[in-house]
C-alpha cells in the first residue's frame, strides 16, 4: 500500500488535485471528446457504456471546477466537454452516446450530465446552439414516462433529469417527480439514516447518493428549497458519518461500489452546502479532505489503493470509479466561501476513543485513538430482510468491518463465510450463512457497547455464477441451526457470546472467525515488533481450539490475509471468545463470567465491567 497523503486543506490543494485527475483522462478521450475510454478490461456492460461513463463521471469533476471559478479561466475544460456533448447527443455521430432506451446504465449517466448542465448553465448550456440544445433534450427525454427505474437511489436519476428538462422547456411529468420524492421518503430510517430501498441495505450510498442528491437537486433551477426534514436528517447522519472515518482518512470498507473510493467525502460537502447546524465548516472540510487525501491518485482504476478488479461489481467498467468525483464537490464553492477560511477540526477518532450505537443499520461503532482505526460491529445489516434467509454478502453480512481491514473477497468469501462470522460447519466443511437474522440489541451500557442478533443459520449451495450487484449469492439453502450472538464491545476488543440450538444432524462444529488482517511472511524467528497490528480470537468460555486460515489475493488491502478463529463443538452451551484487532499488547488475562444474563468481564487492560443481557429470553 502506498504512503498515505495528508488531508487536502486549502482550496488550491483541492483544485490542483481535480486538475491532475482531469488531465490524466484527456489522453483517453475519443477524437471528438464524447467517449472517454480509460485503461482496463471492458466493463460488464460493454465499451459503449464504458465510454459514456468516462465522459459523464469526469464531467462531474469538470462541472464542479467550472462552477467554482464561475467559468473564469476554464476555457479549455468548457471547450473539451462542450465538444464531447455535441458529439454525444448527435444521433449521426460515430461517437454518439448509448441512449436511455438502449441501456439502463445510460439513465444513471444522464443524471450526471443534466446536473452539470444545470450547474454550469451560464458558461456551457447557454452557449450551445439551438440544434445541440434540442438534441440534448431529445437525448434526456426518454426519462419521462419510464417506470423501469429501480425504486432505490435511482429515483434521483429520473428526478434530476426531469428537473433539468422542465427548466429548459423540455418534457416532464409532475406526477412522476412527486412519485420519486415519495419513494425517497420511504427510505428514511432512525437517526437520519436512509436505506437504499426496502431491504437492510446500509452502506456508502446513504451518504454519497441518498443524502447528496436532495441537496444538489434543491440547488437546481426551478427546484424547491431543501426540505427541513432532509436537512435535519443530514445533520444527524453526519454525527455518525464523522465517527466512521479512520484517522488516516480511510472510509469504512463495507458495502458495494467501493471502487468509488473518495465519493465517501460527498456527504460532508453536502453538509457544507446545506448549512447543517451541528457541525462546523472546519470539521466537515477536514473529514472530506482526509478521505480524498487517503486515495489521492491521478488515474483511478478498479480497486482501492491500486487496481484490484475483485472489488468491483459486475456492472463496473474502467470509467465507473470516477463517481468518486462526488467527493470533490467542494471545489464548486468559490474562493470566497467561508469554508475555505475555516480552521480544520479533527475527526472524532483523532481526539479520543469513540463508542456509538447506531440503530438503523444495527451497528456499534468503536474507534480507538491509539491506532486511529474505526471498527463496526454489525448486528443489523445484511442487504436482506428479517426472516428471509439468503446467501451472505461479505460486503454486508459480516459481524465486523473496519477502516483498516477488508472482508475476504475471494470466492470462498461469498460461499463459505469465515472472517467476522459465527458459523456452523457441516460434515463436508461447508460454513453457514446468517442473512435474514433478527436484531436483538444495539445500545450502550456505560463504557460497553452491546449488540445482539439471532439467525436461522443455513448452508448455501450456490447457483451458477451470475451478475453480482453486491448482494449475497442465490442458491439452494439447507437449514443448519439457530445461532444467537451477543457482542460486548470496548475499545479494540469484543467479547463475543454465542449459543446454538436446534442444530441439524450434520452440524459438526461451531466456528467463530475474527478480523481478516493483512500480514507478510517474515523470516523465521523475526520479531514483528510491538507496533505491528495483530488479530486474535481467544476462547474464554467453553472447550474451544484456536486456529487460523490464510488467504491469498482475497483483499484489496493486502496480498496475504490471515483470519484467526476458534472452534467449539456444536452443543447448546454458551461459549465466549475475545475478538481483537489492534497494536496493543495488554497482557492481563481476559476473563468472562456469566450468571443469569449478568456478564462480568475483566478486559485485557484489567478494567472490570458488569453488563446485563436478557439472555434467558433466548435460551
Amino acid at each position: 500500500m502506498p504512503a498515505l497523503n495528508p488531508a487536502l486543506a486549502s482550496r488550491s490543494d483541492w483544485t490542483g488535485y481535480a486538475d491532475r485527475l482531469l488531465a490524466a483522462t484527456v489522453r483517453h478521450s475519443s477524437p471528438n471528446r464524447a467517449q472517454i475510454l480509460l485503461p482496463g478490461a471492458e466493463g460488464g456492460y460493454g465499451r459503449a457504456v464504458d465510454g459514456l461513463e468516462g465522459f459523464a463521471r469526469t464531467f462531474l469533476t469538470a462541472g464542479f471546477r467550472i462552477a467554482g471559478e464561475r467559468g473564469q479561466g476554464q476555457d479549455e475544460l468548457l471547450e473539451r466537454y462542450a465538444a464531447g456533448l455535441v458529439a454525444g447527443v448527435d444521433p449521426g455521430s460515430s461517437e454518439r452516446w448509448v441512449r436511455l432506451t438502449e441501456h439502463a446504465q445510460a439513465k444513471v449517466e444522464a443524471a450526471s450530465i443534466a446536473l452539470i448542465l444545470d450547474m454550469t448553465r451560464p458558461w456551457l448550456w447557454d452557449r450551445l446552439d439551438s440544434v445541440v440544445q434540442e438534441q440534448v433534450v431529445d437525448y434526456l427525454s426518454p426519462a419521462v414516462g419510464d417506470d423501469t427505474y429501480p425504486r432505490i437511489n435511482w429515483v434521483w436519476f429520473r428526478l434530476v433529469v426531469q428537473t433539468f428538462l422542465k427548466s429548459v422547456g423540455g418534457p416532464y411529468s409532475d406526477a412522476e417527480m412527486e412519485a420519486d420524492l415519495a419513494t425517497h421518503e420511504t427510505f428514511r430510517r432512525a437517526d437520519g439514516w436512509l436505506a437504499d430501498g426496502a431491504s437492510r441495505a446500509y452502506d456508502h450510498y446513504t451518504g454519497w447518493a441518498l443524502h447528496l442528491y436532495p441537496v444538489l437537486w434543491s440547488r437546481m433551477s426551478g427546484a424547491p428549497s431543501l426540505s427541513a426534514t432532509s436537512k435535519k436528517d443530514l445533520d444527524r447522519f453526519l454525527t455518525d458519518a464523522l465517527a466512521l472515518v479512520g484517522a488516516n482518512g480511510s472510509p469504512l470498507i463495507q458495502g458495494r461500489s467501493l471502487i468509488y473510493r473518495f465519493a465517501a467525502a460527498a456527504p460532508f460537502w453536502a453538509g457544507v452546502l446545506a448549512g447543517v447546524p451541528s457541525h462546523s465548516l472546519g470539521q466537515l472540510k477536514h473529514a472530506a479532505g482526509s478521505i480524498v487525501g487517503h486515495f489521492e491518485q491521478d488515474l483511478l482504476t478498479l480497486g482501492w489503493h491500486h487496481e484490484w478488479p475483485r472489488l468491483a461489481q459486475s456492472y463496473s467498467g474502467p470509467g465507473s470509479p470516477y463517481w468518486a468525483s462526488k467527493g470533490l464537490l467542494g471545489i464548486a464553492l468559490p474562493e470566497d466561501h467561508p469554508v475555505w477560511a475555516a480552521d480544520p477540526e479533527l475527526l472524532p477518532v483523532e481526539t479520543g476513543d469513540v463508542l456509538r450505537a447506531v440503530r438503523a443499520p444495527g451497528w456499534l461503532i468503536s474507534g480507538t485513538k491509539a491506532d486511529g482505526v474505526v471498527r463496526v460491529i454489525n448486528h443489523g445489516t445484511d442487504h436482506g430482510f428479517e426472516g428471509v434467509p439468503g446467501g451472505d454478502s461479505p460486503l454486508y453480512a459480516r459481524l465486523g468491518y473496519s477502516t483498516a481491514t477488508s472482508p475476504v473477497l475471494d470466492d470462498s468469501g461469498w460461499t463459505d463465510p469465515l472472517d467476522q462470522s459465527v458459523v456452523l460447519v457441516d460434515t463436508a466443511g461447508r460454513r453457514s450463512h446468517r442473512t435474514g437474522m433478527r436484531t436483538l440489541a444495539v445500545h450502550l451500557d456505560g463504557s460497553v457497547g452491546v449488540g445482539g442478533s439471532v439467525a436461522e443459520a443455513h448452508w448455501l449451495d450456490p447457483d451458477p455464477p451470475a451478475r453480482n450487484h453486491g448482494e449475497g449469492l442465490p442458491g439452494k439453502l439447507r437449514r443448519a441451526g439457530r445461532i444467537t450472538t451477543f457482542s460486548l464491545v470496548r475499545g479494540p476488543w469484543e467479547i463475543r457470546l454465542v449459543r446454538v440450538a436446534e442444530t441439524a444432524p450434520d452440524a459438526v462444529a461451531l466456528r467463530i472467525g475474527g478480523w481478516p488482517l493483512p500480514f507478510s511472511r517474515a523470516e523465521p524467528g523475526s520479531d514483528p515488533g510491538l507496533g505491528t497490528p495483530r488479530s486474535r480470537v481467544v476462547p474464554l468460555l467453553g472447550d474451544g481450539a484456536s486456529g487460523s486460515t490464510e488467504f491469498e489475493d482475497a483483499s484489496p488491502v493486502g496480498d496475504l490475509i490471515r483470519v484467526p478463529w476458534a472452534e467449539f463443538s456444536a452443543t447448546g452451551d454458551w461459549v465466549a471468545v475475545l475478538v481483537e484487532s489492534s497494536t496493543r499488547r495488554d497482557e492481563a488475562p481476559c476473563r468472562v463470567e456469566m450468571h443469569h444474563g449478568q456478564v462480568r468481564i475483566v478486559w485485557p487492560d484489567a478494567v472490570e465491567t458488569h453488563t446485563r443481557i436478557a439472555m434467558e429470553e433466548y435460551e
